[in-house]
């Protein structure tokens, strides 16, 4: 029997002693303020960055290891700031101007330039004369004001209280010009007929007189 500072004796074995001694450890209570498991590889990372650092600057300038390590580094450095971070992302676009680079052109010419781009397999260039097209007509119609600097999503939000029945169409158009802008959706031969197809539905809708008060008469 062993005896404690104080000359209290000990009773409990030390095999089950240490048993509760560990079992009282594995509390939460006590665990509540240890960093996280992703704070945790995150320091482990920052250390190993920390090390090649170290390395890199041990090693003789212009040597094959030192370039290796510095090459090592770069690609460790750009895995930490991919997984902190995640996959960049684009910046939130404010929507390209229709009319902003030439000065005006009728709906016809406009047409007439999309014709063109698609008989060359021009998709893309398609697709913006073919969306400046229909905007125009809308504009010669008085449907939509004159405004140069006017989005795609302007011009469909607008049509669209205009043209009700058109609404949706529209807006789908407004995205696929963005969309194909923008670099995210590849240009076709169907994104150009799909607007092709709007213009003409269009040309044929009647406006709804929305007045002042934004209700429709």
């Amino acid at each position: 029997m062993r005896v404690l500072a104080d000359g209290a004796p000990v009773t409990v074995p030390r095999g089950p002693a240490r048993d509760a001694a560990r079992d009282e450890l594995l509390n939460p209570a006590y665990h509540r303020h240890d960093p996280s498991l992703v704070q945790r590889a995150e320091a482990w990372l920052d250390e190993q960055i920390g090390r090649l650092f170290g390395k890199v600057g041990e090693s003789v300038a212009g040597s094959g290891t030192g370039v290796v390590l510095a090459l090592l580094l770069v690609a460790v450095v750009v895995a930490a700031v991919w997984w902190r971070l995640g996959a960049p992302r684009r910046e939130a676009r404010t929507g390209a101007a229709l009319f902003a680079h030439r000065g005006p052109r009728t709906a016809d010419q406009h047409r007439a330039e999309a014709a063109a781009r698609a008989a060359a397999g021009d998709w893309p260039q398609a697709v913006r004369e073919q969306m400046r097209a229909l905007v125009r007509a809308l504009e010669e119609r008085t449907v939509l004001d004159v405004r140069p600097g006017r989005t795609a999503d302007e011009a469909a939000a607008e049509a669209g209280r205009a043209l009700p029945g058109q609404a949706a169409a529209l807006a789908a158009a407004a995205r696929t010009f963005d969309d194909i802008v923008y670099g995210e959706r590849t240009a076709d031969r169907a994104a150009y007929e799909g607007l092709l197809a709007l213009d003409r539905a269009l040309g044929a809708a009647r406006p709804v007189l929305v007045p002042t008060g934004g209700a429709a008469a």
